[in-house]
């Protein structure tokens, strides 16, 4: 079959998917396109992609943009893709079945069975196998910032990888596409990165870099007083052309060079070894994330450029509210390679002018920024626990567990395959045994629901232990595991391998990337908001569910979650009183005195009872069981939920 490729030399044909099984290297990245305008490729999130690729020089993905829509003209398309990249056309029916299952970008790996999916989880997976491929690049291993950690927090978790991940692509498309003849508004999302360039920075070594900008700024002001100038304000514009005079400045641009600079030797005079942290200017920031070049600025520089270039063109008054945007954008042309690749991928940088306002005299109100409400006082606020299950109790709310259905059930674990255990995921006797523990109770509930060709989801699978007895057990059902953190769904497809399990899929993503339908969603020790999240994800579905929630103090309010969660606990608790609930049912621990660990089981039952009545009130059937043994873990509940008209057997 002959291979049709898209580069800025050819134009686009389409071609099935099946015959590019047969000739697969060994990863397809497949991303999204559903439109281009003004050089802009939407989604934005191909556009971030391909930007990537083309910054890393990688050529080690085949590439595949999928089309939204049938009538998609992709043969605009040669004109805003990198000149050496080659780019195949399919539509989305010709997708691998488990690509088909998440949201785009995603990269899937032979044979089919292990996609990761979701912006920032594809744009870390190709630094690395960008990395992998040649080692001497250290450049692209840096961009995933201190530790490792850049925007690997899930967006459902983490406001910041939220804002670049979601916020931002998803408001300057939005901005992009509004044809409003009194022109278009300017995103929140768009606002907030304004407030966060203004925070102060914080690095590991700020106390070190800030004491260095006390003694520039000490030094600099000597100068003027010896010479009759007045003195600058702190913050005040760099005079253009003048060398960097500040010391985050100097900090970034040592990392971009191939050898950073000797530090100066000689301790630091007194005065400035002496002072105290209070009086220590704040370090402001280079680049987005603060003083380095990393994944998030190349995220951002799409989306950037493209909402700039709007604004420029309909809206130029108003560039003067973005001083520090336009200074990151500004200063993020000077990186080396990062020129190049925007001309590769047919950004052109717009020239804009210096702005007269400083980074301290324009500071947004909070009220500017979306999520920076906080909550309102309660008058008739008593902290502590028992007050609010008082409360509760004048309410007629009360912890009750209903029984456990099989309180004696187990798995004969002696004969079972020595990878379904979770002995194999190296932990000691001790633990392995509570863990076999836990997942007695979960696969009596799984198996007695479940019917040949069901779907089942295990989120938040960790290293497998869950799914991994659940497709063993259930031949005849497909389990999905679905993970953001890489190693643990390696570790888990290991061991599958080494039973010969076919039917499972391994899927690294947040939650909210996986679309499919399925039958049932399993979680055990989901952390804190992210049983919730499996909750919803399930009543969205129709699915019965089966969690064992964890980390109770971890609770609170986010973009996806609001808590009380019930309305019956809602017209009974403020939202500081259910926080108290959630603090005090961590106390569940063995070496906790009895007397407040029994408080603690008191306020989990509790939490969860909301749980369970929230998802009663939109029409499921929920029970509250302690799973048995109890000290099979200090975390033991278990919330079970069948959905309105379920005519499976019933716990």
């Amino acid at each position: 079959m002959p291979r049709h490729t898209l580069t800025r030399k050819h134009a686009p044909k389409q071609r099935k998917m099946k015959g590019v099984k047969r000739d697969l290297t060994e990863e397809y990245l497949c991303l999204e396109f559903s439109h281009q305008t003004e050089g802009c490729i939407f989604p934005l999130h191909t556009s971030v992609t391909l930007f990537l690729l083309s910054y890393c020089d990688c050529k080690i993905f085949k590439v595949y943009l999928v089309l939204a829509k049938e009538s998609a003209d992709a043969s605009v398309l040669k004109h805003a893709l990198s000149r050496d990249l080659e780019v195949e056309i399919i539509g989305r029916p010709e997708l691998p079945a488990i690509v088909q299952n998440c949201c785009l970008p995603a990269v899937v790996e032979r044979p089919g069975t292990f996609c990761r999916a979701g912006l920032a989880v594809v744009l870390r997976h190709i630094i690395q196998r960008a990395y992998e491929a040649d080692p001497s690049q250290k450049e692209f291993l840096q961009l995933l910032g201190f530790k490792k950690t850049c925007l690997k927090a899930c967006a459902e978790v983490s406001q910041w990888t939220r804002l670049c991940e979601v916020a931002i692509p998803s408001a300057v498309e939005g901005f992009l596409g509004d044809s409003s003849t009194r022109g278009p508004a300017i995103p929140g999302a768009v606002l907030q990165l304004e407030r966060k360039l203004s925070e102060p920075v914080r690095v590991h070594n700020d106390d070190k870099l800030r004491r260095q900008k006390l003694k520039r700024q000490q030094a600099a002001r000597a100068k003027e007083k010896a010479q009759g100038q007045a003195p600058k304000t702190q913050g005040a514009a760099e005079e253009p052309g003048s060398p960097p005079a500040s010391p985050e400045l100097s900090e970034a641009l040592s990392r971009l060079k191939v050898q950073e600079e000797p530090a100066p030797a000689g301790r630091e005079p007194a005065r400035i070894r002496k002072a105290r942290a209070s009086e220590l200017p704040p370090l402001e920031h280079v680049f987005a994330e603060g003083l380095y070049f990393t994944l998030a600025d190349i995220v951002l520089l799409p989306c950037v450029h493209h909402f700039l270039a709007i604004v420029c063109k309909k809206l130029s008054a108003k560039l003067e509210e973005f001083p520090l945007l336009v200074a990151w954008y500004q200063r993020i042309q000077d990186v080396p390679r990062v020129k190049a690749t925007a001309s590769q991928c047919g950004i052109q940088f717009l020239h804009l002018p210096q702005s007269r306002t400083s980074s301290r005299e324009r500071q947004l109100c909070p009220a500017e920024a979306p999520g920076a409400e906080e909550q309102p006082s309660d008058p008739s606020f008593i902290g502590g626990p028992r007050p609010t299950m008082t409360k509760l109790m004048d309410k007629g709310i009360e912890a009750v567990f209903s029984p456990h259905p099989c309180p004696t059930w187990t798995l004969d674990w002696d004969n079972l395959p020595a990878a379904v255990s979770p002995k194999e995921g190296k932990m000691s006797s001790d633990r392995a045994l509570r863990k076999q523990q836990q997942l007695n109770n979960l696969a009596y509930v799984v198996t007695s629901q479940a019917k040949p060709g069901d779907k089942i989801v295990d989120f938040c699978s960790g290293g497998g232990h869950v799914g991994i007895v659940l497709a063993h057990l259930l031949p005849s059902c497909q389990v999905i595991l679905i993970e953001s953190k890489e190693l643990s769904l390696i570790r888990a497809k290991k061991r599958c391998d080494e039973l010969g399990l076919s039917n499972t899929w391994f899927i690294q993503a947040n939650m909210e990337y996986f679309t499919g339908a399925f039958n049932l969603g399993v979680a055990l020790h989901a952390c804190g908001v992210a049983t919730d999240m499996v909750i919803e994800r399930c009543i969205r579905a129709g699915a019965t569910f089966v969690t064992c929630p964890c980390c109770y103090g971890f609770i609170q309010n986010t973009s996806k979650c609001q808590f009380p969660k019930s309305e019956q606990f809602k017209k009974t608790l403020s939202y500081k009183e259910h926080m108290i609930l959630c603090r005090f049912a961590d106390q569940t621990a063995v070496q906790i005195p009895p007397q407040r660990r029994l408080i603690g089981k008191q306020c989990m039952c509790l939490v969860d009872l909301d749980r369970a009545r929230a998802a009663e009130e939109r029409g499921y059937s929920v029970q509250v069981i302690s799973m048995e043994p109890e000290s099979c873990s200090p975390k033991n509940n278990m919330i079970v939920g069948l959905p309105p008209g379920h005519k499976g057997a019933h716990i």
